[in-house]
């Protein structure tokens, strides 16, 4: 089995109890396991500013699926929930984003998927809610941690369990 860090966000509808629903079916169809769910993070919007704070958390799955297949997994789960990337704003609004952070130490570096995800150094939003479950896990040589505190938290706060 191995490790995938999945990150999930989003800023339209009610983003709290998609991820909620979105985290079991992510699981059932890519047979696998929920290691460990960070706590939900109000963040603020990335890229495309001009719009609703998002919504963000991590997971870390146990699956035999490979990385391709599971990204494949992520997309469906995303149209699921609302998601239409052909008529999105790149970083806008949205009711479910599901990124592939690392999956093991897989490195993979193709026009659709590269691993680890190519901008996680740069993102607090996802940075934060991963030191939060893993903060001891390298990726691509770096601790999630050490990684953690050299981004700004700005904005990132931690929500309150749902009841």
């Amino acid at each position: 089995m191995a490790s995938a860090l999945i990150a999930l966000g989003g800023n339209v509808g009610d983003v709290r109890a998609t991820f909620q629903n979105a985290i079991p079916e992510i699981c059932r169809r890519a047979e696998a396991t929920l290691v460990a769910r960070s706590c939900d993070y109000v963040t603020p919007p990335w890229g495309e500013e001009q719009q609703p704070p998002f919504i963000n958390a991590c997971i870390e799955i146990a699956t035999a699926t490979a990385p391709r297949p599971l990204l494949g997994i992520l997309h469906e789960v995303e149209r699921m929930f609302g998601r239409n990337r052909a008529q999105e704003t790149r970083w806008g609004p949205r009711t479910l984003d599901l990124d592939l952070i690392a999956y093991d130490d897989v490195i993979v570096d193709t026009p659709d998927l590269t691993l680890p995800h190519p901008r996680l150094f740069e993102r607090g939003f996802v940075l934060v809610p991963l030191a939060e479950i893993a903060p001891a896990r390298r990726i691509a040589g770096r601790r999630v941690d050490e990684a953690a505190t050299r981004v700004s938290r700005d904005g990132i706060r931690p929500l309150p369990s749902p009841e």
